[in-house]
C-alpha cells in the first residue's frame, strides 16, 4: 500500500506559521519517506505571500496558498476549503494541530469525507494496513495504536513539541488558489497571547526536575537554587503542576512538555510514570534520584541512587556554595 498525498494545514499567529506546523511537516515527511506519495502544505489567509514562503520546507512538494480573505481563523471557513480541497484531491492523510484551531474543525471534516480520526497522536507509522497512529489513553498511563481499517483516508490532529520540526529551505512548487466558498462567518476581534512561559522545555539541554520525592511545595527553591547553579532548567512531574507547585510549562511528560532537546536529564523523586517517561525516555544520559529501588525510572536511566532527595538536596548545596 502507497500513499497518494499527505496534506497538512498549516496554522499561523499574527502573520507567522506556528512552530506546531514544522512540526506537522516533520510527521508528515517521515510518513512520505515511508509510503511514498506526495507532501502538501495548506495554508488558509488573506494571500499573505510571506506564510506561502515559510512553509517551503524539505521534503514539501506542493505549498497550497488559498485566499481566504481573512488573516485569521474561521472554523467554518476552514472546513469548507479543507473539504473542497479534499475532494480534489483525495488525500490519504491530512494532518492538523492538536490545537483549539485543529479541534474546531478536524473532527467534523473527517465526518463530512467520511474519512478515519483519531486527535491528540504521538506517534505516526506506516505499515501493510495503513497508517498507525499513536495516541495516549487512560490519563496517560498506557499508549494505544489505531488502525483505520477500510478508510481510503485518515485525519488526525498532532500534539505539538512532540515530532521533529522541519526546518530546512525546500524547493516546493507553490500554488494560489481563490477561495471556493463564500468566506467567513464570524468577525475577527483581536488576537490576545497567552501569558508567556519563562522557559522551554522543550528547548532545554540540560533538566533538573523534581517530583512528589521533595516531599512538599515548599522546597522548590531550594532545588530551583540548584538547577539555576548547574545550569539547567527546572523542569517538574505532572502532580507537581497540577498541585500549582509549578506553572505548566515546567511540566515533562505527555500531557506537559517532550523535552526533544535534552541531552542529561536529572529526575529527583520522580518514580516514572508512563507520561512522564514519554517525554524524557529518549534522553541519552538519564540521571534517577527515588528512595524506592524498585521505581520504574531506574529502567531508563544510566545513572541511579536511591539517597533521599532533600539528603542529596543538602549535600548538593555544600558542594555547589549554596549553604547558609
Amino acid at each position: 500500500m502507497t500513499m497518494s498525498s499527505i496534506l497538512v494545514i498549516a496554522e499561523h499567529i499574527n502573520g507567522k506559521i506556528a512552530k506546531i506546523s514544522q512540526e506537522i511537516l516533520g510527521a508528515g515527511r517521515a510518513i512520505k519517506s515511508e509510503a511514498g506519495g506526495t507532501l502538501k502544505a495548506v495554508v488558509l489567509s488573506d494571500g499573505n505571500a510571506d506564510l506561502a514562503s515559510a512553509l517551503n520546507l524539505e521534503g514539501v512538494d506542493e505549498v497550497i496558498s488559498i485566499d481566504v480573505g481573512s488573516a485569521h481563523f474561521d472554523a467554518a471557513a476552514y472546513e469548507d476549503e479543507v473539504l473542497a480541497l479534499c475532494k480534489e484531491e483525495q488525500p490519504s492523510l491530512v494532518l492538523m494541530g492538536h490545537t483549539a484551531n485543529g479541534l474546531a474543525c478536524a473532527g467534523s471534516l473527517a465526518a463530512r469525507v467520511g474519512a478515519g480520526f483519531a486527535s491528540d497522536v504521538i506517534a505516526l507509522r506506516f505499515d501493510d494496513s495503513g497508517v498507525i497512529a499513536t495516541r495516549s489513553a487512560h490519563a496517560g498511563k498506557v499508549n494505544l495504536d489505531l488502525a483505520f481499517p477500510g478508510k481510503a483516508a485518515v485525519v488526525l490532529t498532532c500534539r505539538g513539541a512532540t515530532f521533529p520540526a522541519a526546518d530546512e529551505t525546500g524547493s516546493a512548487q507553490i500554488t494560489i488558489r481563490a477561495a471556493s466558498s463564500t468566506g467567513a462567518t464570524t468577525e475577527h476581534l483581536e488576537y490576545i497571547a497567552p501569558p508567556a512561559a519563562d522557559i522551554d522545555i522543550g528547548k532545554a539541554e540540560i533538566i533538573f526536575s523534581v517530583g512528589r520525592g521533595i516531599q512538599n511545595a515548599d522546597n522548590i527553591p531550594r532545588f530551583a537554587a540548584i538547577a539555576d547553579k548547574l545550569g539547567a532548567t527546572l523542569g517538574c512531574s505532572r502532580p507537581f503542576a497540577d498541585a500549582g507547585h509549578l506553572p505548566k510549562a515546567h511540566q515533562v511528560g505527555q500531557s506537559g512538555t517532550v523535552a526533544a532537546s535534552c541531552k542529561l536529564y536529572i529526575a529527583v523523586g520522580i518514580s516514572g510514570a508512563v507520561q512522564h517517561l514519554y517525554g524524557m525516555k529518549h534522553v541519552d544520559t538519564i540521571i534517577a534520584v527515588n528512595n524506592d529501588p524498585g521505581a520504574p525510572i531506574f529502567g531508563y536511566s544510566k545513572f541511579g541512587s536511591t539517597v533521599d532527595a532533600l539528603a542529596l538536596a543538602e549535600a548538593l548545596e555544600a558542594q555547589l556554595g549554596l549553604s547558609g
